[in-house]
C-alpha cells in the first residue's frame, strides 16, 4: 500500500529536480491546465435517433421551390454550426425542371444521391457527370458545383463540413484533393450486390451489402477518407443481426415495406426516402417484415475509426 505523504513531504517530492520558474509571455497566458480532478468530464450532448420526416416532406412537395432543405440538428449537439452529426451535414435538394443549383460547400467530401429525377452536374474543373433517379455520386468538394435538372429532381446531399469546422480547415485547393469525382450508377451497384447474394460466403454474413469506393483510395476500402457509404439490403422477412459501432449512420430508406429498426430497445419505422440517424455506439438492429428487398444508404464516419483502429464493431 503506497504511504500517505503530507504536504511538506509532497512538495519536497514535485520540487525535485524541478526547472527555475518562466518569466510570464502572451504564451503562457494562453495556457489552460486541466488535472485529473477535472480534465476528463467532458459532457457533450448525445447524438439523437432521428427520422427526418418533415424535412422529406418539404423537399418532396409538389410546389417545392430549387434549393436546398438542411438536416440541422446544430441546437440539439451543441455546436455553433449546422450539423446532422458532429461530422455530417446531410440535405435534401430540390431542383425544378429546367433550373440549376449551385452548391459551394465548405468540405473535403459530398456525395450525392438521386432520389428522382435526371440532369447534370458540371464540376469546378470543366467536367460534367450526367445522372438520372438512383445513381449516386461522390465529388471532393473544394469548388462550385452545378446541379442541371432536367426533369423535376430531389437530391440527397451529405457532406463533412462540420468535420472542416471543428478544426478550422479549408476545402482541398484545385488538384490536391485525396479523392476523384465518381459516379456509382444503380444498375451497377445491384450488379455487385446480386453477386453477394449468389456467393456461398455470403450465406453466412448478417447483412448483404455494396461499399462504395474510390480509385485514388482504393487500398482504405472506404469511400473517402473520413465516410464510408453502402447499400444495404433485406431479404423479405430477414433480420440483421443485432450489433453496435463507434461510427454513427446516417440512413436514407430507398425500399421496403413493414421495415424498421429497434435502436437501443426503440422501434424506428422505415419510411420512403426518409432519412434517419443510429447514434454511435447504439445496439442496433434492422428488420424486414414486407414482401419486398429492403435497400438502404448508410454514410458512417466509419473511416475515421477505421483510421484510428476504433470501429468497435460487435454483435451481440
Amino acid at each position: 500500500m503506497a504511504k500517505t505523504l503530507d504536504e511538506v513531504e509532497l512538495r519536497a517530492l514535485l520540487d525535485t529536480h524541478a526547472p527555475a520558474p518562466r518569466a510570464p509571455s502572451p504564451y503562457t497566458e494562453n495556457a489552460r491546465y486541466l488535472t485529473s480532478l477535472d480534465g476528463f468530464n467532458i459532457m457533450h450532448p448525445a447524438v439523437p435517433a432521428r427520422v427526418f420526416r418533415a424535412e422529406r416532406d418539404r423537399a418532396m412537395a409538389p410546389g417545392a421551390p430549387t434549393g436546398l432543405v438542411p438536416l440541422d440538428l446544430s441546437t440539439t449537439l451543441g455546436l455553433g454550426y449546422p450539423a446532422t452529426t458532429p461530422f455530417i451535414l446531410s440535405r435534401y435538394a430540390r431542383i425544378r425542371a429546367g433550373d440549376t443549383l449551385a452548391t459551394a460547400f465548405r468540405a473535403s467530401t459530398e456525395l450525392y444521391h438521386v432520389i428522382r429525377g435526371s440532369g447534370t452536374t458540371r464540376l469546378a474543373d470543366g467536367g460534367s457527370i450526367a445522372w438520372q433517379a438512383a445513381d449516386t455520386l461522390c465529388l471532393p468538394g473544394g469548388g462550385t458545383a452545378r446541379h442541371a435538372a432536367a426533369e423535376d429532381t430531389v437530391l440527397w446531399i451529405t457532406t463533412n463540413e462540420p468535420q472542416l469546422q471543428f478544426e478550422g480547415l479549408e476545402p482541398p485547393a484545385p488538384g490536391r484533393a485525396p479523392i476523384q469525382p465518381a459516379l456509382y450508377p444503380m444498375t451497377e451497384i445491384r450488379r455487385r450486390l446480386l453477386a453477394v447474394y449468389l456467393d456461398p460466403r455470403g450465406a453466412a454474413m448478417a447483412g448483404k451489402s455494396v461499399n462504395l469506393g474510390n480509385a485514388a483510395i482504393e487500398s482504405s476500402r472506404t469511400t473517402t477518407p473520413s465516410f464510408t457509404l453502402a447499400l444495404n439490403s433485406l431479404l423479405p422477412g430477414e433480420a440483421q443481426r443485432g450489433h453496435r459501432h463507434n461510427a454513427v449512420a446516417v440512413t436514407l430508406v430507398l425500399a421496403g415495406e413493414r421495415c424498421y429498426s429497434l435502436i437501443d430497445g426503440e422501434r424506428a419505422d422505415w419510411e420512403p426516402h426518409a432519412v434517419m440517424i443510429t447514434p454511435p455506439a447504439a445496439f442496433h438492429s434492422h428488420h424486414n417484415e414486407g414482401s419486398q428487398l429492403a435497400l438502404f444508404l448508410i454514410v458512417q464516419d466509419g473511416g475515421v475509426y477505421y483510421h484510428c483502429r476504433t470501429m468497435g464493431f460487435s454483435y451481440q
